[in-house]
């Protein structure tokens, strides 16, 4: 069903979001409140957290034979396949299912959350239990969107890796450089496209199964109406929320800076950082919901309501 609504503003949620902001964790401030969901954050935002750093290690100055160390490192590669197998497959391995872990945790944790900020709660137990089935769902939908992702990251990386084999070996060519573009550029459309639906999936599908209940599916299913019916509204938001990323981010630098990089550390540290960071989290969780809110009653998260079928008995 397609919905057009009037008056959608990209704004107006800011200052709900800061009030809703102030009034769930400042007025009063209680510790054990801030604890309690932080501890939902951190598990809403698990594999997504964290300050990263990049530092580009000095090179060795000076010409490189590429060719020559591409065939030191084939005849190791040979010489040590005995051991190098079973230890890549294994780290392989340990590397899926961590991160099926990860997904399966911070799905849960995601309701969790939600459910903190949409009713100004501190509970922990009951979200994870009453919500288990929508999670489950949307365990089992970010499942396949990453093996979308990873599967292309095999598929088009193999294409790429075998243009540069090419490019070393035989020299550089405009089918190598042509084929390299264009595969980078495939990928980078793919990773853009994966990203926008993970982002809409939390902002939007979460939240109208947080209400309704039901599968991520079917999320998808009534977020394609609204998507349909207003999608000038939407890309406005995306491009909202990018600006707004921006800002967090330069303001969490200038405190990071101010701090002596002190507050960066902190930040850091597994759930410590978290709770230090709670009130841009629930600003960002409760932006969205404020957003959505505008698009009619039936998707007003803030709203008494008796929850997903699997609260039921």
């Amino acid at each position: 069903m397609t919905l057009r609504a009037q008056n959608v503003s990209v704004t107006l949620p800011v200052g709900q979001a800061v009030e809703h902001v102030g009034r769930m964790l400042f007025r009063p401030f209680q510790l054990e409140k801030w604890l309690a969901i932080g501890f939902c954050a951190w598990l809403a935002h698990l594999g997504q957290q964290g300050f990263r750093g990049s530092y580009g290690g000095g090179g060795r100055h000076g010409n490189v034979d590429v060719q020559q160390w591409v065939q030191r490192a084939r005849g190791y590669v040979l010489n040590n396949l005995y051991w190098i197998v079973p230890v890549a497959i294994g780290v392989v391995v340990l590397g899926l299912a961590l991160w099926v872990l990860i997904a399966w945790v911070s799905s849960r944790g995601k309701f969790m959350f939600l459910h903190c900020v949409a009713r100004d709660s501190a509970e922990v137990a009951a979200p994870w239990h009453n919500f288990a089935r929508e999670a489950s769902s949307l365990f089992w939908f970010r499942l396949a969107l990453g093996g979308v992702q990873l599967l292309s990251i095999l598929v088009l990386g193999t294409g790429i890796g075998a243009l540069v084999w090419n490019l070393v070996h035989r020299g550089a060519s405009v089918g190598n450089i042509g084929g390299m573009v264009l595969l980078g550029g495939v990928f980078l459309l793919i990773c853009v496209v994966i990203a926008l639906i993970a982002k809409l999936t939390t902002d939007f599908v979460v939240p109208m199964l947080f209400l309704r209940g039901g599968t991520c599916l079917e999320g998808w299913e009534i977020l394609r109406g609204l998507l349909v019916g207003n999608l000038g509204g939407f890309v406005l938001y995306i491009l909202f929320q990018i600006l707004l990323s921006l800002a967090i981010g330069a303001s969490v630098l200038a405190v990071v800076l101010v701090t002596c990089c002190i507050a960066g550390c902190l930040l850091v540290i597994p759930y410590i950082g978290t709770v230090l960071f709670l009130p841009v989290l629930v600003f960002q969780r409760s932006y969205s919901i404020f957003y959505l809110r505008q698009y009619g009653p039936d998707y007003d998260v803030f709203s008494p309501s008796p929850g997903p079928a699997s609260t039921l008995p």
